[in-house]
Order: structure tokens, then sequence, then C-alpha cells
């Protein structure tokens, strides 16, 4: 793991969303623009990936539409080379690191283990969108169980991803199920022990957790993940953090960067992450 730490104040963002995603329609080329005016000095796209619930455009399976907008994964050849034509086209205004957002589930593993080995990846998010091919968004995973057995059943899912499978970087939004939580938020000390689990094994293995910047765009009375978390991740030795706004709209891009770099350093922590290569580059805060 590379430990290397610079002087300059280093403007990142890390989870950042574009027309390749199907809940997005915000053109790959103006959200780099749109960086570069922001003063932006680095930005890595994490496009969605969601084996399970949407389907490849070359599987040969029918796209069904929402809202217009394809229900299918990132088109990877044409995402891929737009990447390096920006690369090519503003690399000497502003860095572009090329990443995805994996929405894994235990049962589509051997999907994403193929995807990672075909394309050279910066940085990879593992986010858990769905469990059981059930989404969260429309209460079709909640349906039917408690709020104790919802929320234990998402950690668990969790909890095996990261038994099972390696080729990440960070965890997204470590826990989402809380922004769909129609019962109000489910107390920390119940969901602690697998989260304790999670996290050691994250730091194990060298990986990471991110900073979610969107919590505060849905209004959600706590961070993302929630402060509790990133102390015991603080406390339990965690080091690698990595800050994204989730962005799928110009206003997101880089939100509330500053304010979570502050909340990290009063919670402890002494530098964020940028990644290069699957390895993670440190940077003072």
């Amino acid at each position: 793991m590379e430990d290397e730490r610079e002087e300059k104040e280093m403007f990142a963002d890390y989870h950042v969303h574009t027309e390749f995603s199907d809940d997005s329609v915000y053109p790959m080329e103006e959200v780099v623009k749109d960086a570069i005016k922001m003063e932006m000095d680095e930005i890595c796209f994490t496009d969605h990936v969601d084996y399970g619930v949407k389907v490849d455009w070359d599987s040969g399976e029918e796209i069904h539409y929402r809202d217009g907008e394809p229900f299918a994964n990132v088109d990877y050849p044409n995402y891929v080379m737009q990447i390096r034509n920006l690369q090519n086209l503003y690399g000497d205004k502003i860095t572009i690191k090329m990443g995805m957002e994996f929405g894994i589930q235990m049962h589509t593993i051997p999907k994403f283990e193929s995807l990672f080995a075909r394309y050279p990846f910066d940085f990879v998010i593992l986010s858990v969108h769905q469990v059981e091919d059930k989404e969260f968004w429309t209460q079709d995973f909640q349906r039917g169980r408690t709020q104790k057995e919802y929320n234990e059943r998402y950690y668990e899912e969790m909890l095996n991803l990261v038994n099972h499978y390696q080729n990440y970087s960070v965890l997204g939004h470590m826990d989402l199920i809380v922004r769909y939580d129609e019962l109000g938020i489910y107390p920390f000390e119940k969901v602690k022990p697998y989260i304790e689990k999670i996290l050691k094994k994250v730091i194990q293995d060298g990986k990471g957790i991110e900073v979610n910047t969107s919590s505060h765009r849905y209004g959600l009375a706590d961070t993302t993940p929630s402060k509790d978390i990133l102390r015991l991740y603080h406390e339990l030795g965690g080091k690698v953090v990595t800050i994204g706004s989730d962005s799928h709209k110009p206003e997101h891009l880089g939100a509330y960067v500053d304010e979570t770099k502050q909340l990290l350093k009063s919670i402890g922590f002494s530098a964020f992450c940028t990644y290069e290569k699957m390895n993670p580059i440190f940077h003072d805060l």
C-alpha cells in the first residue's frame, strides 16, 4: 500500500455518476468541465453496475426502461473510451480516474470478478444496493420483515461480501439502509456487532470506507455512514477513507467535501485518500 503524503490541499470527488448510470443524464464531459470550473484537482467516475437487477448492454437479454432511462449496467467499452478521451483532452487541468460502483450481492460475485478482470480500474466502490435482488428504495426488501430483520439481513449480506470478495477499494454509503428505513433509525448498538466484524475485515484487507456527502441533500439526521460508524472505524485503526458526493446532477458535484474533511479531522483521522490503479494515496486533512 502506498503512503504518499502531499502538501497541497487536495480537492477531489470520489463518487460521481454520469449518463452511463441508469439514474443520471449528466453528460460525462460536462461533469469534467464543471469540476474544472470548481477548481477540483481530481475526479473519479463511479457509474453503476448492479448485476441481478440490471443487465449488460451486450447480454442479449431484454432491457427494460424506467422513465425513459434504460435499466442497464454501464456500457463498458464506451465508458472506458470516453474516460480515456477526456483524460487526453483535459488532463492538463484535472486528474480523471476510472472507477465504478459495484452493487454486489452474494450470488452476483462471479459476474463482478469477471468484470473487474476485464478493465484497468483505479477505484471500485463496493455497495449493497439490493439483497436477494430486492431493492431498498422500493421497500421490496423491507416488506414482510421487521425492522430488526431487514437491518440485520442487510449487514449480514455486507459481512458475507467482504469475506468472499476482494476486488474493491472502499465500502460505499455503508449504512445506506437508513436512507430507506420508513420506521426511523434503527439503534446503532443493535447492529454494532455486525458493523464491527465488517470493519475489522475491511481494515485487515487494506480496504477502506467512503463518506458519502449525499446525506445532506437527502436531509438525513446523520452523516453517511453515521458518526458512530466513523468513530468505530477510527477506534479499530481504520485509516483509508474517501470522500464522494454521489453526484447525479451538476448541483451535487463536489458538495460538502470541505465539511466532511473537518468532520473526519474532528473524529481523529489525519488523512483521506484518492486512488490510482487500486492503490490508496493519502492526503493530509
